[in-house]
């Protein structure tokens, strides 16, 4: 059975020509940078890797979750005109969309600003990273075999700004295809995200008493994740 694409669109590929109802040649039809193949956003890709940090890692800090904050979406909108203009003149700027649970109207979450920047080509540091840099951004983990996933973090945010973490990806890259459909899903599913929130809250508080670091608290949170996954997939017909 042949699958659409992820992006919602039917199930003409880049560069397929479209046709109008008289049956006429339209222009081809661009595949979405921000969004993959079928096959690929249903196929998660597990690639630990032991020395991610660019930066030392800090010890571990009490994970707080918080009621959600609508100034959150303008906070978002200012650092990602920051990120657009710093990147004006690379030619490297592929796009880019606020994603996780700051981006979800009415989910608790931590005060951190999750932003997937697409790229051209994430292994070409020098093209954005001394950009994103200038704007207070600094590298901290380098994922070559998870996406190429790079992570940038403004560390030392200003009076009025907040927190972020700058996720750093390639073109048609599945996880970026899966952040924006999970958002997407909760924003418009109040039973699944009443479900993740819970066991954010649940997640946060166990973390916190073992003394545990974000990555173990992220953890403690992928079976409830994956199960929300997998309805969002079965209810496009992809699993």
């Amino acid at each position: 059975m042949n699958q659409p694409p992820a992006d919602g669109s039917d199930d003409r590929g880049p560069g397929r020509e479209t046709t109008s109802a008289g049956g006429e040649s339209t222009d081809p039809l661009p595949a979405d940078p921000m969004f993959a193949e079928v096959a690929d956003i249903v196929t998660f890709i597990e690639a630990p890797e032991p020395d991610l940090w660019i930066r030392p890692s800090t010890p571990p800090a009490t994970i707080e979750i918080v009621e959600h904050d609508p100034a959150w979406a303008e906070h978002y909108a200012v650092i990602a005109d920051s990120i657009r203009d710093s990147l004006a003149r690379t030619g490297c700027f592929v796009g880019i969309d606020h994603v996780g649970s700051t981006s979800v109207p009415g989910l608790k979450a931590k005060p951190i600003l999750d932003i997937a920047l697409v790229v051209t080509e994430p292994r070409h540091e020098d093209d954005y990273v001394p950009a994103l840099n200038s704007i207070g951004l600094d590298l901290t983990v380098r994922e070559s075999a998870w996406y190429q996933h790079r992570l940038l973090k403004r560390l030392d945010p200003a009076q009025g700004q907040m927190h972020c973490n700058v996720h750093v990806f390639g073109p048609r890259c599945a996880e970026v295809a899966r952040m924006r459909l999970f958002r997407d899903h909760l924003r418009t599913h109040p039973d699944d995200r009443e479900r993740y929130q819970a066991v954010k809250l649940a997640s946060a508080a166990q973390a916190n008493a073992a003394g545990e670091t974000v990555t173990d608290y992220n953890a403690r949170k992928q079976s409830v994740l994956r199960e929300i996954y997998h309805r969002i997939f079965a209810g496009r017909g992809w699993v």
